[in-house]
């Protein structure tokens, strides 16, 4: 299991049990309720690559788009 308490001290922006974390990559999201679901996001919220559910996925992205302008304070 990943060490959630380094993901989340890690993490720009926690939202609802989501974490966000800029990369050269994307923004890195991850699923603080389950320890399971991840995903890689462009800055504008396009999918990249995930092992999410479509809901799980739809729900960290939303929560992304409402939020994002709190990651660049």
């Amino acid at each position: 299991m990943p060490d959630l308490k380094q993901i989340s001290d890690d993490a720009d922006m926690i939202v609802c049990g989501f974490a966000y974390k800029k990369t050269d990559e994307g923004i890195r999201v991850f699923d603080l309720n389950n320890g399971k679901g991840a995903a890689v996001i462009s800055s504008d919220g396009t999918l990249i690559e995930t092992n999410m559910d479509d809901i799980e996925f739809s729900i960290a992205q939303k929560y992304y788009i409402s939020n994002a302008k709190y990651m660049e304070a």
